[in-house]
């Protein structure tokens, strides 16, 4: 059986963290031979990822170095970059040279939501991915999905061809109005689908928890980090096939695997624990962004979304709401403008909004952002 912990490829080690296109090629070298060599085999990239560098990266790293029998590699077919409907085969032979293979094992529809949905059944891109399966360019076909429940039945329902579908699921979002990641699931297994899971530590979030979560975990399982709880929450679910984690250093994919490679799902006490940390972080967290950057390519402002809300985020765990002026606040803000737009530079015209997987109201938390920091 394979182990259930897969290589995000989209949070990969930099070289220089303002410039997601330089990554650390020897860090990401090391990381995925350690990888392979206990056991792991899923790795997971996309069109777009690190600048569109991600399969790149994955070529010269995994590809080039290590059997194609010795892994299984995943992307995606960019749906926000459909304009017509031969784009579809133009991207695939673009990526399949990318990534140097000749077939993917697992290739999905990236990031269907009520738009990009009607785009990939304009383009008859379900179509187009059975196709590549029936030429054995493609093992498995799959969809990753960023909406509500309702709407995702209706995807299955209209394409039941469909093997796997890979959705966000942490303990955070589990019961989540807008993500939703519980109905997902419920409607991905009434479906006898298999789930992928992105996301399980929300972009990092829930690895740098507040205090009293981490006394609690820490209490509990002393030699267990705090973001393994998030990982093994999500594989624990019996329906999940891969959980995948974008690890950004060697020090991240060792913590991983170390728990991984042996897993063993959570208890129910654990589940509770996790039930009484849900509650704690809800009240100090403002803005549930993952720093996905899907928001920062069609910004015509060039403003760095997800760093000012981080910052937002930092503030507000130790302030609240109560604005507390000081040089080391701004400071921090105004080091991050240097070459982006203000958060106040903001024309309204949400484009970061309709490409947010979150479904966060951006340019309202700007205009909190430029009154808390400008």
């Amino acid at each position: 059986m394979a182990k259930k912990l897969g290589f995000g490829c989209m949070r990969l080690p930099l070289l220089d963290t303002n410039n997601q296109g330089k990554v650390d090629m020897e860090q990401f070298k090391k990381m995925v031979d350690l990888f392979l060599e206990r056991g792991f085999t899923y790795f997971d990239t996309a069109y777009m990822y690190h600048d569109f560098k991600s399969e790149i990266c994955v070529r010269e790293a995994l590809v080039k170095r290590h059997p194609r029998d010795s892994f299984t590699l995943t992307t995606k077919l960019p749906t926000m970059f459909l304009n017509t409907k031969e784009d579809c085969e133009r991207i695939f032979n673009e990526q399949l040279e990318k990534c140097g293979v000749d077939y993917f094992d697992y290739y999905l529809l990236h990031n269907l939501n009520v738009n990009t949905y009607a785009t990939a059944e304009k383009f008859d891109c379900f179509n187009f991915i059975q196709q590549k399966k029936a030429e054995g360019k493609v093992k498995h076909i799959c969809f990753s999905y960023h909406d509500n429940a309702q709407l995702l039945d209706e995807i299955l329902t209209a394409h039941p061809e469909i093997e796997y579908v890979q959705i966000q699921m942490n303990y955070l979002d589990w019961d989540s109005k807008t993500v939703q990641s519980r109905k997902c699931y419920e409607t991905i297994c009434k479906h006898g689908k298999k789930v992928i899971v992105m996301e399980p530590v929300k972009g990092g979030m829930l690895a740098k928890v507040p205090e009293p979560v981490e006394k609690m975990f820490k209490a509990d399982s002393p030699e267990m980090s705090v973001a393994s709880w998030a990982v093994r929450y999500a594989a624990s679910h019996e329906n999940v096939f891969m959980v995948l984690s974008g690890m950004s250093n060697l020090a991240q994919l060792e913590d991983n695997i170390g728990y991984m490679e042996n897993f063993v799902p959570l208890n129910e006490k654990e589940f509770k624990l996790i039930e009484n940390a849900v509650k704690i972080i809800n009240e100090k967290i403002a803005i549930p962004c993952t720093a996905c950057r899907y928001c920062v390519k069609g910004c015509p402002q060039k403003i760095a979304i997800p760093e000012y809300f981080a910052l937002y985020n930092s503030y507000y765990r130790e302030h609240g709401e109560k604005k507390v002026g000081g040089f080391f606040n701004e400071m921090a803000y105004y080091g991050n403008i240097k070459g982006h737009g203000k958060a106040s530079s903001c024309i309204k015209c949400r484009a970061c909004e309709r490409a947010c997987p979150q479904h966060i109201e951006i340019t309202k938390w700007l205009e909190k952002v430029a009154a808390l920091f400008e």
